[in-house]
């Protein structure tokens, strides 16, 4: 109780305590050398023997829990705005124009999902924030979304023989619809990150140990993953429809999946494994282009070998599913590991 003596004054329940203690390493076991049960139990007397200056001031129900806002939401909804009126300047441009309208969409677009990183569910503060590296990393996805499918499948046939010509040419298609489903996905994935954290710190309230609080957020992480990807698996259908373009919806999904778990694991804290999964993800896709690139050389075939297999077998786009699936796979592992901890969720102020 010295030792945690401020933790235990400005607390407003045990379960605020129990979650910091978690945090700080004390277990179960930790808890039973001071004659009790578990943690929550010697939290429970930790809360009780402190006084609290604010004790006769009326206590929220639910202690931390960020509002929606007008900002964010707006902000989350520019990407694919933004998006689509450059699709749009692309479909009745040419030459020179052209390019500069691409040139402009470009910058346009990524500030845009920068703002809408900056405010709300999706904002991470320092020393949480993603370093320049992970944005990198994050940026090459998106852009092998756009130009990599057509790209590989193209050097894979021999080419390519020209730059990229869109959807309606011949030479290097790009995936117009995928990109512009992955940002209106911005906002679905702002008001799925807001829902989770609105309810687990609901739960976080109310909950009366820490096994109850982990098994009732699990499901809730499951089922707002799921609902995210519902909602992506249909801006895919109509991006798709719009643009009369095939989306690539496993590759386009994947990456959306794997995108809102680094997110939400940053936002909560855990930045170093979704830094990992992003690096890894993008080198293993930047290697699938080199190695069917190089195999070129004088005694190099067997470069390509592996690509060859997986797109004669599947498509172009079973790389980015493959790799951007098995990223997302683990990063769900890890997020139902962490993510139902109480000390994921311990009130660290309304959400910006």
């Amino acid at each position: 109780m010295h030792r945690h003596r401020e933790l235990c004054e400005r607390a407003v329940d045990p379960l605020e305590i129990a979650a910091a203690l978690e945090a700080h390493g004390v277990t179960d076991r930790t808890a039973t050398h001071f004659r009790h049960r578990d943690v929550f139990s010697l939290a429970e007397e930790m809360y009780a023997r402190v006084p609290r200056a604010g004790d006769t001031a009326p206590r929220p129900e639910t202690p931390g829990t960020p509002k929606a806002r007008a900002d964010w939401a707006v902000l989350t909804l520019l990407p694919g705005a933004l998006c689509a009126a450059v699709i749009t300047g692309l479909r009745y441009t040419e030459g020179r124009p052209r390019l500069a309208v691409t040139v402009v969409g470009v910058l346009a677009v990524a500030l845009a999902v920068r703002a809408a990183r900056s405010r709300g569910p999706l904002h991470a503060t320092r020393p949480w924030s993603p370093t320049p590296s992970t944005r990198a990393w994050t940026y090459w996805l998106v852009a092998y979304a756009l130009l990599g499918d057509g790209l590989l499948a193209a050097a894979v046939e021999g080419g390519p023989d020209g730059p990229p010509t869109g959807s309606s040419g011949s030479s290097w298609p790009i995936g117009l619809a995928s990109v512009l489903a992955l940002s209106a996905a911005c906002a679905p994935a702002a008001w799925c990150a807001h829902l989770f954290t609105v309810r687990a710190r609901r739960r976080l309230a109310t909950s009366r140990a820490l096994e109850e609080f982990a098994s009732s957020v699990k499901p809730l992480l499951l089922g707002v993953f799921a609902l995210f990807l519902c909602v992506l698996g249909g801006l895919l259908a109509l991006s798709g429809a719009v643009l009369d373009e095939q989306p690539a919806y496993a590759g386009a999904g994947t990456l959306g999946a794997l995108l809102l778990l680094a997110r939400l694991l940053t936002v909560h804290g855990f930045r170093h494994a979704p830094a990992v999964m992003l690096a890894g993800a993008g080198v293993a896709e930047a290697a699938a282009l080199l190695s069917v690139f190089g195999s070129r050389l004088p005694g190099c075939e067997a470069l390509a070998v592996p690509v060859e297999t997986v797109t004669d077998a599947w498509g172009a786009g079973a790389i980015p599913a493959l790799v951007c699936g098995a990223a997302a796979l683990v990063l769900l592992l890890h997020a139902t590991r962490t993510l139902t901890r109480a000390s994921a969720h311990a009130a660290h102020g309304d959400t910006p």
